[in-house]
């Protein structure tokens, strides 16, 4: 029998840099059976550089240059923390992200890179922004080329810096305004002297092409105060600036200089192995690394090349082995964007310009994108060539999905079920349906209900978080407030020291989440098996009868609190077919608490549950089933989660769904083969609550909803024809 190997050392990754990224791809061809990988970056995607002036200019979508890390994380094997480290403890070896518990690590690697903000300019912080970090520029960028082509901003820049990257930046942006339409008035102004290292005839094409394009180059006069019109500089001149763009600054981040390594000017000192000089637990890697062997510009390049040696190093403190060094290049080609689809190229002294060379580009580029995209299959550990009848077709053409697409089907939960026994208890109360048990007790009631969750992220604190409000959605939905909660843990077999820590990231999450509805998580069991497992055993009181399925009546209108989609994309992120953003949006819906949600509706539902593995179809049918009505959805009111129509009309479906679909044959009229009807069958992990309420109360009630901030909506009506779902798409 196959036994997993355990679980014995942390690798943790901070950032998601050109060198992490290549790391993790290396990974994932090979990855270290006993280690575990963490990835920790504020976004679920990264940028390339590389590729940001043609972005500006126009001729890159924002997608096309952004690495997914949540596909990167999958394919590796890799738990994905989405948040900004700020410091590591070294002595305890753990490093902190705000609002969850220390993340442990036997060796560490940064790879964050450097911003080119200038906090100390007067006026830059509230008015200008950094060319890096990429993703808030090209937020800012976007919104400003759309007001310019509104007419609502003058198409007035200046560019505070005058190296490759201003320049690069100041063309580029001067060509997309021409493409709108707009004259752009641009200045590009420098300090010192403008376009330092390169070969002078490198430097001339640049001037000519300044020149060409009108764009004022102010050399020798530093910047002085941003303000929302202009820019002021120490020489006393006044720039029309709607847009102040910085690019002068490499500046890294704060944190990395109080780690108590050695550093220059902040950034990391790293010896020819990439590790710290003061601490071989240490790696570092890319702009916010200083190569003391070797010292070099801060440039990709050098990121890229220095992936294989990382992934080397890094396997071999965590396994055993032998450390290579990394000898960079001494000089690299310098491809630089013109603007147009032309670039010129500058190395050792040698200076070429062209449109082929900007063709040159885009293929090195795209190829390095697709190398991060393009991610083998993952395979599936084959079963053996003698087995039992029927085991292939049990075990179905991909991998089991998590959350609630692992469930059981409700055929065969029904089946078990109706052999136990009714309650034999006068205050014990069960119906057919009804999301918890009911238990009287002196004048009020208190509802008991259980949930579990086979892991499907492998950040326990995310997992956590949704685990919680996911078992909180049965009292919620019987109109009950949350009292008290039990915690069941299965961990994959660990070290005691990996497992104090991966219990902390569970259980510290997931009291808070229940504290801040009003329960307590007060213990709970642990066990060890093969894969993380995490549920919750849940009390609620209420002064009042619990709502139940049956009170529904035709007639009433039926509102959904969240938006569907989470089984698709979960079962698409297994497959490495989901957007990462997508998959973040996701994840940060399911997180969602619904408390405020459920104590507004739970005084006008006349029925309330909560959509969960059944999906929004199976889940609506047991509200007909008990209150003995039909309904009639509107397919385009139904609101989706981002990215799950496109995935579902790909044909991607969690592993539950086929049950699902099953459950219901013959009970559905109407177009149940649009990509929308098909998310109807959806499993949902931490679903919203759906709530059949008085026809006359639900306009309100979905505004009070937005206005709390669910992405609630009216998506149907209960009918008085028989027990079944009528398919409509009466709204788009």
């Amino acid at each position: 029998m196959h036994t997993p190997v355990p679980l014995t050392r942390d690798l943790v990754l901070i950032g998601g840099g050109h060198a992490h990224a290549l790391v993790l791809r290396r990974w994932g061809m090979r990855p270290l059976p006993g280690a575990r990988l963490t990835v920790i970056n504020p976004a679920p995607t990264a940028p390339y550089t590389g590729m940001l002036p043609g972005h500006v200019a126009g001729h890159y979508p924002r997608e096309a240059l952004e690495i997914d890390l949540v596909r990167l994380a999958r394919f590796a094997g890799a738990r994905l923390v989405l948040g900004a480290a700020e410091g590591i403890d070294r002595a305890a070896r753990v490093v902190h992200v705000p609002g969850r518990p220390p993340i442990r690590y036997d060796v560490v690697s940064l790879d964050v890179g450097i911003t080119s903000d200038m906090p100390s300019l007067p006026g830059f912080p509230e008015h200008g922004v950094a060319a890096k970090p990429l993703g808030p520029f090209a937020t800012r960028w976007q919104a400003f080329c759309a007001r310019v082509r509104e007419g609502g901003t003058p198409p007035e820049i200046a560019v505070i810096g005058a190296g490759v990257g201003g320049v690069e930046l100041a063309l580029a942006m001067h060509h997309r305004l021409k493409t709108l339409g707009a004259a752009p008035r641009i200045a590009v102004v420098e300090a010192g002297d403008a376009l330092p290292g390169l070969a002078p005839a490198t430097r001339r094409v640049l001037f000519e092409r300044l020149r060409r394009a009108d764009i004022r180059l102010i050399e020798h006069d530093a910047a002085t105060e941003v303000t929302a019109e202009a820019l002021r500089t120490a020489s006393g001149r006044t720039l029309p600036a709607a847009l102040a763009v910085g690019t002068a600054g490499a500046t890294p981040h704060p944190w990395l200089a109080e780690l108590g390594l050695s550093h220059r000017n902040g950034f990391l000192t790293v010896d020819r192995y990439l590790r710290s000089v003061d601490d071989p637990a240490i790696y570092a890697s890319g702009d916010c690394a200083h190569l003391s062997h070797a010292p070099r510009p801060k440039a990709g390049v050098y990121a890229v090349r220095a992936a294989p040696v990382l992934a080397r190093n890094l396997r071999a403190d965590l396994a055993g082995g032998l450390r290579r060094p990394f000898h960079p290049q001494r000089d690299y080609l310098k491809l630089i964007s013109l603007g147009r689809k032309e670039a010129v190229a500058d190395r050792s002294g040698l200076t070429l310009s062209g449109d082929w060379l900007w063709r040159w580009k885009d293929r090195i580029d795209r190829r390095f994108m697709e190398g991060l995209d393009r991610l083998p299959p993952m395979p599936r550990t084959p079963l053996p060539a003698e087995r039992a009848r029927g085991a292939g077709e049990a075990a179905g053409r991909q991998p089991p999905c998590a959350g609630c697409g692992a469930k059981v089907g409700s055929g065969a939960l029904a089946a078990a079920l109706a052999r136990l026994p009714a309650p034999a208890r006068a205050d014990v109360a069960s119906a057919p349906g009804d999301d918890a048990a009911i238990l009287r007790h002196g004048t009020g009631w208190q509802v008991v209900t259980t949930d579990h969750l086979r892991a499907f992220t492998e950040d326990p604190v995310t997992l956590a978080r949704i685990a919680a409000i996911h078992a909180l959605g049965d009292v919620w939905a019987m109109g009950a407030m949350p009292q008290a909660a039990t915690a069941t843990v299965i961990l994959p077999r660990m070290t005691p020291a990996m497992a104090e820590a991966t219990l902390a990231e569970l259980l510290e999450p997931a009291s808070q989440a229940f504290r801040a509805e009003g329960a307590e998580l007060v213990g709970g069991h642990t066990s060890l098996g093969d894969e993380l497992t995490l549920g919750f055993t849940v009390t609620g009181l209420t002064d009042t009868p619990p709502l139940t399925l049956a009170g529904a009546q035709p007639g009433d209108a039926l509102i959904l609190t969240k938006p569907l989609g989470s089984g698709t994309l979960l079962a698409a992120e297994m497959r490495l077919r989901a957007r990462g953003e997508h998959v973040a949006a996701a994840l940060a819906a399911m997180a969602r608490p619904q408390g405020n949600a459920a104590r507004l509706l739970a005084p006008h539902a006349r029925a309330m549950t909560d959509v969960t593995g059944f999906g929004l179809a199976g889940h609506l049918w047991n509200i007909c089933a008990a209150a003995g009505t039909g309904a009639r959805l509107d397919l385009g009111a139904l609101p989706l989660m981002p990215g799950a129509e496109t995935l579902a009309a790909s044909g991607i479906r969690s592993t539950l769904w086929p049950e699902n679909r099953a459950a219901l044959a013959g009970r559905i009229a109407g177009d149940d083969e649009s990509p929308r009807a098909a998310l109807l069958f959806d499993p949902q992990t931490a679903g919203g609550l759906l709530a059949a309420v008085a026809e006359q109360e639900a306009d309100r009630l979905v505004t009070a909803l937005c206005a709390h901030g669910h992405d609630a909506a009216r998506i149907g009506t209960l009918t008085d024809a028989a027990p079944g779902l009528h398919l409509a798409q009466s709204s788009a």
